[in-house]
């Protein structure tokens, strides 16, 4: 891994919202640097509430991270189509990310509890 993306573990508790529901809380988290973007929140799956994710055939691939897989949840007023991600088998260098779900911040609330 390049000094181009940065690993630390966040500081504090995150809750993690859609729709109103509550769908994990994790001191777990990973935040992601990558290059002069902001920071990424990634949210071990152990934390979240998997039976509200449901995988999508959609795909897209980082040159930096690998082939990201997303997911979609499955709120009450509706599904929130890939409002998630994940990387299943990440880049060298950056195999902690793996089993850990990023979220589109405009679909998703991550917030610090």
């Amino acid at each position: 891994m390049s000094d181009y993306i940065k690993l630390t573990k966040a500081d504090g508790t995150y809750s993690v919202r859609a729709a109103g529901a509550v769908l994990g809380e994790s001191s777990n988290v990973i935040e992601l640097h990558e290059g002069k973007m902001g920071p990424v929140l990634y949210v071990p799956r152990e934390d979240l509430a998997m039976a509200f994710f449901d995988q999508t055939d959609f795909t897209s691939r980082c040159p930096h991270k690998g082939d990201a897989t997303y997911f979609t949840i499955q709120a009450k007023s509706g599904p929130i189509a890939n409002a998630a991600w994940s990387y299943e088998s990440p880049k060298e260098g950056l195999e902690r990310i793996k089993g850990h779900l990023a979220f589109y911040t405009d679909r998703v609330t991550l917030e610090a509890v």
